[in-house]
């Protein structure tokens, strides 16, 4: 098998795995980083959500070879303590009910926000299709990222 270094959360991490690997699984399995959640393995839900060069990804469909040289940023990466803007907002709004997309949630809504710093509702509603909640709590999603699109201006 070919060994890849990627670098994850600002380290550089170095795995022997096969090339067609989707970065999910290389995440979780391999890296132990669980915070990037499986769901439907065909980009559609966002549960696996993460950050490639600042842009946000579903790491279902990227696999290990096409991530390499690339700077990766997963949940845990987003902030040491939970104190991103996002993740406060999340707080304060009290969004997640199961929480499972949680994180696939905040991670679009940072990479959203980081190049939109002022949306409108609609502009959110467009950036956070296509990130499936089964607990419907959009609302509160597209509170939260408002909340957080103010905080961070």
């Amino acid at each position: 098998m070919p060994t890849y270094e990627l670098k994850v959360n600002g380290e550089t991490r170095t795995l022997d795995v096969s090339a067609d690997m989707p970065l999910m699984w290389a995440l979780r399995d391999h890296l132990d980083l669980v915070g990037t959640k499986y769901g439907c393995g065909i980009a559609q839900c966002g549960s696996c959500t993460v950050h490639v060069d600042g842009a946000a990804v579903r790491s279902c469909v990227l696999t290990v070879d096409q991530a390499q040289g690339k700077e990766i940023t997963t949940i845990e990466g987003l902030s040491e303590d939970g104190s991103h803007p996002v993740q406060e907002a999340w707080k304060e709004v009290d969004v997640p009910q199961c929480g499972y997309c949680q994180a696939g949630q905040i991670m679009t809504a940072s990479a959203f926000l980081k190049d939109n710093p002022n949306p409108t509702e609609e502009e959110i509603k467009s950036a956070m299709h296509g990130n499936i909640c089964r607990c419907a709590s959009y609302n509160r999603i597209l509170r939260a990222v408002s909340i957080a699109a103010e905080n961070m201006s």
